[in-house]
């Protein structure tokens, strides 16, 4: 699994250390097809979730049928260790595969618990699992930035800033199809469409399925 020591969560850790890390673990590999239920809501679970191929989607749903998508996660992501940490809580979320993947499961209980070996890497890997719960914080907090203004046109705006600056330039691809990204900032998607080819008209955007470019970046927020 040498590939896997370019996962953040185990950055600082010898590709010659990885293997018997992940026996300590107790890790399992599983594989998703697109759609599969990964973890469902209302289910507690002891599981910390690795990303090693394809995409999942963090979805909430409610008793009348909406939905909203609170984020993606891609190859070397990590999921559900929130939830894992605290397993009497049951979780508020469901995690599907957004397409054909593979996930590595670890236990959180041997994770945070001192390891019988004293493996030195194992104090790498709970510094790098608190410094993506950190991250993952930071992004929550910009998915709540983005859904407060009260117009389509200021949610997208205000989205298009952030991947414009993380992407270093005004071309970027996001991760979402149509009905994806209306879920993520809480729109309706027929509202969304139209207020994204009135952008397109005004020749402030260009985009072409998932892949934009902002024409005129001086007006972003």
């Amino acid at each position: 699994m040498s590939q896997s020591v370019q996962i953040p969560l185990f950055q600082g850790i010898d590709p010659a250390d990885l293997e018997r890390l992940l026996g300590c673990l107790g890790a399992a590999r599983r594989r998703y097809r697109k759609g599969d239920v990964i973890l469902a809501e209302g289910s507690p679970t002891t599981w910390v979730g690795v990303v090693l191929a394809g995409r999942v989607l963090m979805e909430k749903s409610d008793i009348f049928g909406g939905n909203t998508l609170l984020g993606s996660a891609g190859p070397g992501a990590v999921f559900a260790e929130a939830y894992a940490c605290l397993p009497e809580e049951p979780l508020q979320i469901s995690v599907t595969a957004a397409e054909e993947t593979t996930v590595l499961f670890l236990q959180v209980g041997k994770v945070l618990a001192a390891c019988p070996r004293q493996c030195p890497f194992h104090t790498a890997l709970i510094r790098n699992l608190l410094a993506i719960s950190a991250q993952k914080n930071l992004q929550l907090s910009r998915r709540i930035l983005h859904t407060q203004s009260k117009s389509i046109r200021g949610r997208l705006l205000s989205y298009f800033s952030e991947q414009v600056k993380a992407a270093g330039g005004s071309r970027f691809t996001i991760p979402y199809t149509r009905q994806q990204l209306a879920d993520y900032l809480g729109v309706d998607r027929s509202a969304l469409s139209a207020t994204l080819s009135k952008m397109q008209q005004e020749g402030l955007i260009r985009y072409r399925r998932n892949e934009f470019e902002v024409v005129q970046p001086g007006k972003m927020p």
